[in-house]
């Protein structure tokens, strides 16, 4: 199958047949799981290193079940290979309910980025919950002579290729909120791929490049060494309601992160269900809202099969950016 073809499977219908497939276990096993889980500690694979923000959500949620499941969930972090080494091991994990993947915005992409994967993230991975949608935000260097996202793609069309779009990596939420723009505005921005969003916002401010897509710029906004253009949202967002949404001068836009849990398919729906229900109860806290704000996301709750629907959207709005950008990992 030539791998334009292949970006175009169906990925809503994997997803849904995952979430509700686990039901055809037979009824007296599910019962004795779900009577008996869990027994022993939880592992939660985190595909990022200990401080980004799929760790930090990891150690949110996995505190909240370990209080009210009485097991401990213990977070693990497995970086590199853009996530994929994470998603691996999950993969060829039992699905017994005891080890567990933090899901994020890489996983829709890497699906149509990477051409040899030793897995179908659609296929081999069952949503288990959503946690939380987090927006970007444009920013500039103060000195780059834009202040409004009608005079940024002005300038840019003027000088195609010229400007400088920094990211925290090829396939990076940065990289392909960037592209995204790209694509929908009509514009020739630069690529600098950095190792890490802090190196590339190092250099955003030293004027080195002139703009990135960013989710931890709002104390360098606030000090004046940012310019903030627009949020990656369709309207305004509630955390940050001064400054525009994308969409309001690049109609159809939205980009926002998104991070949630998954499980080996195969796994029990009493176990999923059950993991399901207690994230939904700890996104319904204000302890837990409170804390999520603070990271600049929303909660994002809803069933096994709304989490595995926008999975399926983001994977297939994706494959369109990459394939358009003719972007390429190995």
């Amino acid at each position: 199958m030539r791998r334009e073809n292949a970006v175009k499977l169906p990925y809503r219908r994997q997803f849904l047949h995952l979430a509700a497939g686990a039901a055809a276990l037979p009824a007296v096993s599910r019962f004795a799981w779900a009577q008996t889980y869990p027994t022993r500690p939880v592992r939660m694979i985190v595909g990022t290193a200990p401080g980004g923000a799929q760790d930090i959500l990891a150690r949110l949620m996995g505190q909240w079940l370990s209080e009210r499941l009485g097991q401990p969930f213990v977070v693990e972090n497995r970086p590199g290979g853009g996530g994929n080494i994470a998603t691996e091991a999950v993969v060829r994990a039992p699905a017994d309910g005891y080890t567990l993947l933090m899901i994020g915005p890489a996983h829709a992409v890497n699906a149509t980025l990477y051409s040899k994967l030793n897995f179908n993230f659609v296929r081999d991975i069952a949503p288990v919950a959503g946690i939380s949608r987090e927006p970007q935000i444009l920013v500039v260097n103060p000195l780059f002579p834009v202040r409004t996202i009608p005079e940024f793609i002005a300038y840019a069309k003027a000088n195609p290729g010229k400007i400088n779009m920094a990211s925290s990596g090829i396939g990076s939420g940065p990289h392909m909120m960037g592209e995204l723009f790209k694509m929908m505005a009509g514009i020739d921005l630069l690529h600098v791929p950095y190792r890490g969003a802090g190196a590339a916002l190092t250099d955003l401010i030293a004027g080195q490049v002139q703009v990135m897509f960013s989710s931890s710029s709002i104390g360098h906004i606030r000090d004046g060494k940012l310019r903030a253009l627009a949020v990656t949202t369709a309207t305004r967002s509630e955390l940050l309601p001064d400054i525009p949404a994308m969409g309001e001068f690049v109609p159809g836009y939205e980009a926002s992160g998104f991070f949630g849990l998954g499980a080996p398919k195969h796994t029990g729906a009493e176990i999923i269900n059950s993991l399901n229900r207690e994230i939904n109860a700890a996104l319904a806290d204000p302890r837990i809202k409170d804390r999520l704000t603070d990271q600049g996301g929303t909660v994002l709750p809803g069933s096994p099969a709304d989490f595995g629907k926008l999975i399926a959207d983001e994977t297939e709005k994706w494959a369109k950016v990459i394939n358009f950008a003719g972007l390429k990992a190995e």
